[in-house]
């Protein structure tokens, strides 16, 4: 006969999650993914969805430009024809999400970390991924057309004196009295 508290102790073959739902007596994710599947099948026979995922884009044409880039140049050129492609869907993924937030007016007054919440934050973070992506190409190509340049060295072929510049203070020392011991 087996020990009354090995089942409850048994997690062979279960997932954190499930674990976890046990722990603390709440529904896993599967569970409420499942539960909504069975409660939406009449809506879903009236308003049928594509089954497919979204077309996935052919990036065999940008891995095989990127690779044979030589320069910081060729690979934004790529970059930046990648994130064109790709800004409708992103765009559109987003304007779902905020669809999706203020359904029923659900987003309005809604608490920070809230469902309606979350999705605004979603929808503003799935358009982030190109913004921060350009904005990686755009410092690679400042640091290879217009790097800062070197406070402590003038630039090769000009001095100090032919920049315009007025030369730099010397160091003055400290006003005021000097600490004692």
């Amino acid at each position: 006969m087996q020990h009354p508290d090995f089942e409850l102790y048994d997690n062979v073959g279960r997932d954190a999650d499930q674990i976890a739902a046990a722990r603390y007596g709440i529904a896993t994710r599967g569970d409420l993914l499942r539960w909504a599947r069975r409660d939406s099948k009449p809506f879903l026979a009236d308003h049928p969805l594509p089954a497919d995922p979204l077309p996935h884009p052919d990036l065999a044409p940008y891995l095989t430009a990127l690779v044979a880039a030589q320069t910081q140049a060729e690979v934004s050129a790529v970059t930046q024809r990648l994130l064109d492609a790709a800004e409708p869907v992103l765009r559109a993924v987003s304007d779902y999400l905020v669809a999706a937030a203020q359904w029923r007016g659900q987003h309005r007054g809604a608490a920070k970390g809230s469902p309606p919440k979350l999705l605004m934050e979603a929808a503003s973070r799935s358009l982030s991924v190109a913004a921060i992506a350009d904005e990686a190409d755009l410092m690679a190509l400042r640091a290879e057309y217009d790097p800062a340049p070197s406070p402590d060295r003038p630039s090769p072929g000009q001095t100090r004196a032919s920049s315009g510049l007025p030369p730099a203070p010397p160091h003055a020392p400290p006003a005021g009295p000097t600490p004692s011991r």
